[in-house]
């Protein structure tokens, strides 16, 4: 996870000074008008316009809509907040020697392969337009990031008892279940324009691609592969994928506003799973179809109160209080960053030069 946020330092505005400073040898260093291709500086690291220029345009995905001027400066302003952030980060992680090593790329990268042939992989790189180097050196941004905050984060983190009984006694109604729920799983792969994260552009998946790779899913669960190590390999959606494809309890009244979902899972036991089912963007007539997914469907649990004595419930609740600690440790922790980082962001100096213009 990525945040937003930038640095101003002052302006030199006591020229005379600074020749003064530049003819003293005995002065550490002197600041100079960068090189027109350096948009901003980290500590010292420089961050490239060509950089800037690449991962703005990678923003941008498939959009034809052109921005004004103004509405372009705006968006490389914020594209270039997150690399200086990302900068932030990854220095700290080296100081640390937290840096993800060879070993782990190469690890992460054969992870993500793993539902593609090679030749397929290689095409979604270029429908992305990007190289597999490119490709690696965000992956282990990434990772680097992920080992960062495990331990200057996570470490950090305790959820107590009694924090987790305080919770359900504020919110007991939240655990009055009004209908009944089905505990689902899911496989999803999309059709059409799929977002990628981390500034890259959307992609397009044909139909006849994302078939083949939820077949592939398909067949690996009919072989006796665990649903969750095949949701974490080839579900492309963000919210369960990394949770094994764990959907949590779907209400009953949502399954029937997708009858094709519907059919499907009211004629599994526990621990079965749905042949490959067409996915569409509404339930209404002349519908789209969006993709493809398999659900796993693992118990129906009727309508009631939870008590807090329900591991299910407990559990939901420490992950509550674990994702609010969490992101409020993370803000505060690049706050403090922030604060040690040098920052010059010569891109934000030449727009307020230009007075907006």
């Amino acid at each position: 996870m990525h945040a937003d946020s930038f640095f101003r330092n002052h302006l030199r505005t006591f020229v005379p000074l600074a020749v003064v400073a530049c003819l003293m040898p005995v002065v550490a260093g002197c600041h100079r008008s960068p090189s027109a291709d350096v948009v901003a500086t980290v500590n010292g690291k420089e961050i490239l316009r060509s950089d800037l220029d690449r991962i703005y345009k990678a923003s941008l995905g498939d959009t034809t809509q052109k921005p004004t001027p103004v509405e372009e400066k705006m968006q490389r302003l914020q594209v270039l907040q997150k690399m200086i952030t990302n900068e932030i980060l990854q220095q700290r992680a080296a100081k640390l020697d937290l840096t993800a090593t060879d070993e782990d790329v190469n690890a992460k990268l054969t992870e993500i392969k793993a539902p593609w042939t090679e030749d397929q992989f290689n095409n979604q790189l270029k429908q992305r337009n990007e190289t597999l180097d490119e490709f690696k050196k965000n992956l282990r941004r990434d990772l680097t990031t992920t080992k960062l905050f495990n331990k200057e984060i996570e470490s950090r983190i305790n959820i107590t008892d009694a924090e987790i009984a305080s919770y359900y006694t504020a919110n007991k109604s939240e655990w009055n279940v009004v209908e009944p729920q089905y505990h689902l799983s899911q496989i999803v792969v999309f059709v059409g324009p799929v977002p990628q994260g981390n500034g890259q552009p959307a992609h397009m998946v044909s139909e006849a691609d994302a078939r083949k790779k939820i077949d592939a899913a398909h067949n690996q669960l009919e072989s006796g592969e665990d649903f969750a190590t095949v949701a974490a390999n080839f579900s492309e959606d963000p919210n369960t994928a990394p949770s094994g494809g764990d959907m949590g309890f779907v209400p009953e009244s949502s399954l029937h506003s997708r009858p094709e979902a519907y059919d499907a899972i009211m004629k599994l036991k526990p621990d079965q799973f749905t042949d490959a089912i067409p996915v569409y963007d509404s339930p209404a007539p002349g519908h789209k179809l969006s993709g493809f997914a398999i659900f796993k469907f693992q118990g129906r649990e009727p309508a009631g109160q939870r008590e807090l004595n329900d591991p299910r419930v407990h559990q939901a609740i420490h992950g509550i209080l674990h994702d609010q600690q969490r992101q409020l440790l993370q803000n505060a922790y690049l706050e403090m960053l922030q604060d040690d980082a040098k920052v010059r962001n010569y891109f934000a100096e030449e727009i307020l030069k230009q007075g907006g213009q």
